[in-house]
């Protein structure tokens, strides 16, 4: 990996030498799909930078990442330019001072690639309306992460006011393989469920987000209940014919499917990286109905 620093430069001489490096490794930029611009804090950026180098390696990417700084100080822009020797992607760490820290989108928008998808990625505190964010504007895809919020139920509830079609949240990637289990037990005809419960820790916006889906679809009433966690540890329905059928985790890895009339059954449910989150995230570019659809039956629900 090659990293490269200017001090108080401008987006012409970033764009510049970003295709120098690349031309004196012999790897052009043209194998990038697309650009994703991480907007964070300098507490956040490590963790951040690593899991979207990461899914880079499914989505070779231009990778921007958003970091302001201190709006009292005199103008300014940093760089930190990083292009890696197996990878096509590349990685630049802007770091934004005085007025231009309320003007990202002036200095995103010439290291944009061009003619490719641009997604805006919020891994800690995002806008109430992404999509009239001036950085928010710039793209076609937007992921925030309602789990970053001091109160993500509030936050999870209140996307829904702002939705605009491709929005999303990983407190909703986070629920991809419970959702195909789940679906997945209903292959077998199990009849009618008459009501239900989504265990999880205290305050877990993915549990609200699973109950409203959940009910959604089965046109049954959801609730959520607390447990110990870690996270979301449990989904019970109760049916109409008898019995429960129940999805329970224990651990962070494993577990365990239960239908009336059935054997037991272990599978694998294991806690995923925010890196594979955002790598799901960046196979779709287009909406996502049923997510937008569970919004909607969210905030019908706390009305």
């Amino acid at each position: 990996m090659t990293s490269f620093n200017l001090t108080d430069t401008q987006a012409s001489k970033i764009s510049s030498t970003l295709t120098k490096l690349r031309h004196q490794m012999g790897a052009p930029a043209v194998g990038m799909v697309l650009t994703l611009v991480v907007v964070c804090d300098e507490a956040g950026q490590y963790d951040s930078v690593r899991a979207a180098t990461d899914a880079a390696r499914e989505h070779p990417s231009r990778i921007l990442v958003v970091i302001g700084r201190d709006p009292n100080e005199p103008n300014r822009l940093d760089a930190e330019l990083r292009v890696g020797e197996s990878s096509p992607g590349e990685v630049v760490l802007l770091r934004l001072y005085g007025q231009l820290t309320k003007h990202a989108e002036s200095v995103i928008s010439p290291l944009l690639l061009t003619d490719t998808p641009v997604v805006v990625w919020w891994p800690g505190a995002s806008p109430e309306v992404p999509a009239e964010d001036k950085v928010g504007k710039l793209a076609s895809r937007r992921i925030t992460d309602a789990h970053a919020a001091k109160d993500s139920v509030k936050a999870i509830t209140g996307r829904s006011g702002g939705y605009v079609p491709g929005d999303t949240d990983l407190a909703w990637t986070r629920l991809t393989t419970w959702r195909s289990l789940l679906a997945a037990a209903f292959d077998q005809n199990v009849g009618k469920v008459k009501k239900g419960i989504v265990e999880a820790s205290p305050g877990h916006a993915s549990a609200v987000l699973l109950a409203s889906w959940l009910s959604e679809r089965l046109g049954a009433p959801i609730q959520v209940g607390e447990s110990s966690g870690p996270g979301l540890t449990a989904v019970r329905m109760t049916l109409a014919s008898g019995g429960d059928l129940t999805l329970t985790r224990s651990d962070a890895r494993l577990a365990t499917l239960s239908r009336p009339g059935q054997p037991d059954r272990r599978v694998a449910l294991a806690r995923r990286p925010t890196s594979e989150l955002i790598a799901e995230e960046l196979r779709r570019l287009d909406p996502d109905e049923i997510y937008a659809s569970a919004l909607r039956h969210l905030a019908i629900g706390t009305k």
